[in-house]
C-alpha cells in the first residue's frame, strides 16, 4: 500500500494541523506542502513515533498491531469498521470543534486522526475494494514490540503458519462417510438424457421428469440430481439446447470411458469453476432473488477452498460449527469483497430480507456448511457426521495437499441371466452401462443395477439408431460365447424388421342386459343402437366410454332400469 508522504497527501488539508500536533511540529508558519514533510520525517523518527504510540490506548494499540500483523498491513474497510468502528471525515472546522485526534469516537478515528492509518483502493478479482492500511515506511518505525502479541486471546489458536488452528474431534457419532456413487448416478442420468432430452427451469429438472428420474439413482436427493444437472454443464458433458438438456456427445463418451477416480476428479475441478451451479440458491430455508445484484459463485467457492487448504487437518475429525466461527473471525466478507451486507435480496423461511452483519450466521454460515454436508460430500471429498467432517484422500488431493488418487479398479462384464434379464455392478464400465441404459429398462438401481429389455425398451432404442441386432451383439459380446437365453432371443428376432404390424387400444364399457328378448330391443331401437358397439354375445356388448353417459341418459327416458354398481361413472 502507500508510504506516509502519499498518505498524508491523501488526507484532507484540514487535518495537517490536528497531525502537527499530534508529531510535535509547529504548523502556522508552514506551507501545506513543508508541513508534510516535517511531519513524515517526524513519524520516521523511532522516539518520536514511541512516544505517539505510548499516547494510544490498550485497545487502540492492539488494533494496529492486528493490522500490521495482516497481509499487507491491510484490512478491507467493512472488515475494519465491523472491528473498530466507522471513521468519520472531517473538514477542518470540524476536526477544531471535536478534536477528534484527541478525542476519538472510535479506535479506527483516533488512529485516522494520529496518522497512523491510511484508506485506499486496490483491485481485487476485478472488484475495487477499499482498504485500510499502515502506511508502508511507518510500520518500521512503529515500537510494535510493546505490544505483546502473544497475549492477544485472538492469537491463542493460531498454528505454526500463523493460521488459527482447529482441535480434533475424538468421539463423533453417526458417521456418513463419503463415496463415488454420483459417478454412478450421472452415468444414470446421461442415459435418461440421451433417450429422452429434459426439459429445466431455471437450475433444476422439471418437477414431473425430476420424478421419473429420482428412481434409477442411488441417491434420489433432488438437490444433488441439480447438482449432477449443473456441474455436468459445467464439465461440459451435459448441454442444452432449447431449454433441453442432453448428453454432450464426445465430452460425456470421454468422461464415460475415464477411471472413476479422473472422473470424480473432472466433476469436483467443474464445481469449483461453476458459474451456473450457484449454490446459495439450493441451501434449504434460503431463498435469494435472481435480480438486483450481482453474485459470483465462483469466486466464493474458491475463497473458502483456499481457506479450507490452510485451515483443515490432513487428517482427523473437526467441528464443522467451529470452522464456520474461524472463516467469519479471519475472512467475513469471502463472498462480499467490498463488505456491503444490505444490498443482497435474500429471504427466509419467513420471508424476511436477510440484511446486515448480523445475518452472516444465516447466509454465509449456512453457505459453508452446505459447501461440505452437500458438494463437498457428494463428490466423495469430506465425510461428515453430526456437526463433524474430515477430508477423505480425494479431499486432501482436491485442497492439493497430496497427488489426485489413482486407486486400481476391478473391471466387471454384464451378466445375462436365463430369463433374459441383465445385471451391470458398479464395476462395469460406465460407459457400457450407459449403452445397456440406452436400449434396457431398468427395473433397480443398486449394486448390481438390473435391467430388462422389452418391446417399450427396443422401440425407445431406434430413434437412438439403435436395432435390434445391435443390441443382439452388444449382448453377444457380454457373453462370451454363450448363448443368448431363449426368451430374449425370440424378442429380438422378432423384432429385427421392426413391428410387423400395429393395434390401438381403447377403453370401452360392457353393457349386459338380464335377457336375450332385452337386448334385441336394445338393438332394435335407434336412439339406443347409436351408441352401442360391437355385440359381445346373446346377452352383452361394447360400449365407447366417450359415450356411456349419453346411452345411459337415453335409456333412463325410457324406462330402461339400470344397474352401474359394477361400473366407474364420472357423470354420477
Amino acid at each position: 500500500m502507500k508510504n506516509i508522504l502519499a498518505t498524508l497527501r491523501d488526507y484532507d488539508p484540514g487535518m495537517l494541523p490536528a497531525l502537527a500536533e499530534i508529531w510535535g511540529i509547529e504548523s502556522r508558519s508552514l506551507a501545506p506542502e513543508d508541513l508534510i514533510r516535517q511531519v513524515r520525517q517526524a513519524m520516521l523518527d523511532a522516539a518520536v513515533a514511541e512516544n505517539v504510540w505510548d499516547k494510544l490506548d490498550e485497545p487502540a494499540r492492539t488494533a494496529l498491531q492486528l493490522l500490521v500483523s495482516s497481509a499487507q498491513a491491510r484490512m478491507k474497510v467493512a472488515q475494519f469498521e465491523r472491528f473498530y468502528g466507522k471513521i468519520r471525515k472531517m473538514g477542518k472546522g470540524q476536526i477544531d470543534r471535536e478534536q477528534p485526534h484527541l478525542h476519538g469516537a472510535t479506535i479506527a478515528e483516533t488512529l485516522y486522526y494520529r496518522g497512523f492509518i491510511g484508506e485506499g483502493f486496490d483491485k481485487l478479482e476485478d472488484n475495487v475494494i477499499g482498504f485500510i492500511y499502515v502506511p508502508s515506511d511507518l510500520v518500521g518505525a512503529l515500537p510494535l514490540h510493546k505490544t505483546s502479541f502473544e497475549n492477544l486471546d485472538r492469537d491463542d489458536a493460531l498454528d505454526s503458519d500463523g493460521m488459527p488452528g482447529l482441535d480434533l474431534v475424538e468421539d463423533v457419532d453417526q458417521v456418513n462417510p463419503a463415496d463415488t456413487s454420483i459417478v454412478d448416478d450421472l452415468t444414470t442420468l446421461l442415459a435418461i438424457l440421451q433417450s429422452s432430452p429434459a426439459g429445466i427451469e431455471g437450475a433444476r429438472f422439471a418437477p414431473e421428469k425430476a420424478g421419473a428420474i429420482a428412481p434409477q439413482l442411488l441417491n434420489q436427493s433432488e438437490s444433488r440430481l441439480s447438482f449432477m444437472l449443473g456441474i455436468g454443464i459445467g464439465a461440459g458433458i451435459i448441454t442444452l439446447e432449447e431449454g433441453n438438456a442432453q448428453p454432450s456427445r464426445e465430452q460425456a463418451r470421454s468422461w464415460l470411458n475415464a477411471t472413476r477416480a479422473e472422473q470424480i476428479r473432472t466433476l469436483a475441478l467443474a464445481w469449483r469453476e461453476s458459474q451456473n451451479w450457484r449454490d446459495m440458491w439450493h441451501i434449504p430455508g434460503l431463498y435469494p432473488d435472481d435480480s438486483g445484484w450481482s453474485y459470483d459463485p465462483a469466486a466464493a467457492r474458491n475463497a473458502i477452498i483456499a481457506l479450507l487448504e490452510e485451515l483443515l487437518p490432513e487428517r482427523g475429525w473437526i467441528s464443522i460449527n467451529d470452522l464456520i466461527e474461524v472463516i467469519k473471525d479471519i475472512e467475513p466478507d469471502f463472498q462480499r469483497l467490498n463488505g456491503d451486507y444490505d444490498s443482497w435480496y435474500i429471504r427466509n423461511d419467513a420471508g424476511e430480507y436477510l440484511t446486515g452483519f448480523e445475518s452472516w450466521d444465516a447466509v454465509e454460515g449456512s453457505l459453508i456448511e452446505f459447501y461440505i454436508v452437500g458438494p463437498m460430500h457428494w463428490l466423495g471429498l469430506a465425510d461428515i457426521g453430526d456437526d463433524v467432517m474430515r477430508l477423505t484422500a480425494y479431499g486432501r488431493a482436491f485442497l492439493e495437499h497430496s497427488a489426485w488418487p489413482q486407486p486400481a479398479e476391478a473391471s466387471a462384464r454384464i451378466e445375462v441371466l436365463a430369463d433374459g434379464s441383465l445385471l451391470a455392478s458398479r464395476r462395469v464400465n460406465r460407459f457400457e452401462r450407459f449403452q445397456l441404459a440406452r436400449f434396457a429398462h431398468c427395473l433397480a438401481a443398486g449394486d448390481p443395477y438390473i435391467y430388462a429389455i422389452d418391446a417399450d425398451s427396443i422401440q425407445r432404442a431406434a430413434p437412438q439408431g439403435i436395432s435390434s441386432k445391435h443390441i443382439q451383439a452388444f449382448i453377444a459380446k457380454h457373453l462370451d460365447g454363450t448363448a443368448i437365453p431363449l426368451p430374449l432371443l425370440k424378442l429380438l428376432r422378432n423384432w429385427q424388421a421392426g413391428a410387423k404390424t400395429s393395434v390401438a387400444l381403447e377403453s370401452l364399457a360392457v353393457l349386459r342386459s338380464t335377457s336375450e328378448e332385452t337386448m334385441e330391443k336394445i338393438f332394435a331401437t335407434p336412439a339406443f343402437r347409436r351408441y352401442l358397439g360391437a355385440r359381445l354375445g346373446p346377452m352383452a356388448c361394447a360400449v365407447r366410454a366417450d359415450q356411456w353417459a349419453a346411452l345411459k341418459a337415453a335409456l333412463g327416458e325410457n324406462g330402461i332400469e339400470i344397474d352401474t354398481t359394477q361400473f366407474s361413472d364420472d357423470t354420477d
